[in-house]
């Protein structure tokens, strides 16, 4: 993935705070949250869906008409709204970032902290999940983490939250051990 620009973090973190303010307004936080991982889902299946809403020759028109036509009735009038208001402002190409940053405000409410857990490889759901909840019990607070490969560390995982470093490498362990030995 490319990375992003300061400009399209700035209009992933606006659109996904609006979302967010029009959702606590609405009393809806956690079906917006549902609603709007679901549609991400669908575009990730549907890379034709996900062109078509984001081709700059069709016109706003036309692509509320297609949202109109498949998630009308299945999603919240609000989050419907939403999508209308991406689809006029040309935005729909941050709708990823967007619905991220809305569920990292939802969680943030719920009292959760955010880190990222480096590992030489990518580490599958069931193992991050496991990551993350021996470090909410180390840290005694709700931890959600982002997965980063570090070919460096040679095994093991290292993990930042808040600025606290655990490190459980292999790296460090012959780190520790070369200055055991530069002692004796």
């Amino acid at each position: 993935m490319a990375e992003l620009t300061m400009a399209e973090l700035t209009v992933e973190r606006t659109y996904g705070e609006a979302l967010w303010e029009a959702a606590k307004e609405a009393g809806k936080e956690e079906v917006i949250l549902e609603e709007g991982l679901g549609i991400l889902e669908i575009l990730k299946k549907e890379p034709e869906l996900r062109s078509f809403m984001n081709y700059p020759g069709l016109s706003a028109v036309e692509k509320k008409s297609v949202l109109k036509n498949i998630f009308e009735d299945r999603i919240c009038r609000e989050l419907m709204n939403f999508l209308y208001i991406l689809v006029d402002k040309r935005r729909t190409v941050n709708y990823e970032g967007i619905i991220k940053t809305y569920k990292n405000l939802v969680e943030k409410e719920e009292g959760y902290v955010y880190g990222t857990v480096y590992s030489v490889t990518e580490l599958s759901d069931e193992r991050l999940a496991q990551i993350e909840q021996k470090t909410s019990e180390l840290l005694q607070t709700n931890v959600r983490l982002t997965n980063k490969i570090d070919p460096r560390l040679m095994a093991g995982v290292k993990v930042l939250v808040e600025g606290k470093i655990i490190d459980i490498s292999y790296r460090k362990k012959f780190e520790d051990m070369a200055g055991q030995l530069k002692k004796h």
